[in-house]
């Protein structure tokens, strides 16, 4: 069982109180520590942004959340067996994937988090550069060690997929689509994007990182000229501010429940889900791999992931790498 941190004891216990106030008696107890480290605690969160004021004879109240990504407040009550058992947020790093995989070869156990304000090094699919801005945008890497072989592992990008589309539905009501392999769609454009990566031995998979960027509050001035395809976040697309802390609370919690149907019932499952999100199933498509070309109707995923195509001659081609687009 994961001890909480003192803070997050804190956040927690707010999120619990009808009225608002919990008194430093409680804090205290709760902690085991005394009145004036109880304050000292107020006092590092009220630095961190949040607005907590003291009443006398009704104890503290917090009246204000920042939308800064930190560990104490995406633990607060986290319903998640697997995800979150630790989470490590950088004001800014090279990359949360990078990271995580330093961390894992460590030791770091099944569903550490890394998250970072912004990303001096983001990296997308073929070494593509990921812009990553700070303070708008979602930049996060989940670290799991499932009892699978390596084969096995490049379906967990689906499972990314699946939790980053209900986890958009659940936070704005958008009904966002998926592009194989890694890419999650609003209107045609791309919000979000999913890197994979792994540490194995031929007959083991020692962790896989599943690295998500979700463009959140972007503005379209700070999309970069010269995409290679259009781009969007949330804001844009629902025209409101998007919580960056209950954004990145629901997808945790998605990925969490979906990591438990992978381990309890296999991919078939999250192969399905994908495949009921994907708007170009039974649609003509061609596919752009390496210096060739497929075309045909797209006809939906393979038990392995791979992309299946039925051209015009009545073959159907299992794809594992290239870019899917409408013919």
């Amino acid at each position: 069982m994961r001890n909480p941190a003192p803070r997050e004891t804190i956040l927690t216990l707010f999120s619990q109180t009808p009225d608002g106030f919990v008194s430093g008696e409680r804090i205290s107890a709760e902690l085991g520590v005394s009145r004036t480290a109880v304050w000292k605690h107020i006092r590092s969160l009220r630095q961190a942004g949040y607005l907590i004021e003291a009443i006398p004879s009704r104890g503290y109240q917090l009246l204000q959340t920042p939308d800064v990504l930190m560990p104490e407040a995406i633990q607060s009550g986290l319903e998640c067996r697997w995800v979150g058992s630790r989470v490590h947020c950088f004001d800014e790093t090279d990359s949360t994937n990078l990271q995580a995989c330093r961390l894992g070869d460590e030791g770091a156990t099944d569903g550490l988090v890394v998250i970072a304000d912004r990303q001096s090094s983001g990296k997308g699919r073929m070494g593509r550069r990921w812009e990553s801005p700070g303070g708008v945008n979602l930049y996060a890497s989940i670290l799991l060690r499932p009892p699978i072989l390596p084969f096995e592992a490049p379906k967990l990008t689906f499972l990314s997929a699946v939790a980053v589309c209900r986890a958009i539905n659940i936070c704005t009501g958008l009904q966002p689509t998926v592009k194989w392999p890694n890419d999650i769609l609003l209107n045609g454009a791309k919000v979000a994007g999913l890197l994979n990566e792994m540490s194995s031995e031929t007959d083991q998979v020692h962790y896989v990182v599943l690295g998500i960027g979700v463009n959140l509050n972007m503005n379209a001035e700070q999309f970069p000229e010269g995409l290679r395809y259009p781009a969007t976040s949330l804001a844009i697309v629902a025209g409101q501010v998007i919580s960056r802390l209950d954004f990145t609370r629901t997808l945790l919690q998605e990925i969490d429940a979906l990591y438990q149907i992978y381990l309890e019932q296999g991919s078939t499952p999250i192969l399905s889900a994908w495949t009921e999100l994907c708007d170009l199933t039974g649609k003509s498509v061609q596919v752009d791999c390496n210096e060739s070309q497929v075309e045909g109707t797209m006809i939906g995923l393979a038990e392995d992931g791979a992309l299946l195509v039925r051209t015009a001659a009545g073959k159907i081609e299992s794809i594992y790498a290239g870019d899917v687009r409408p013919a």
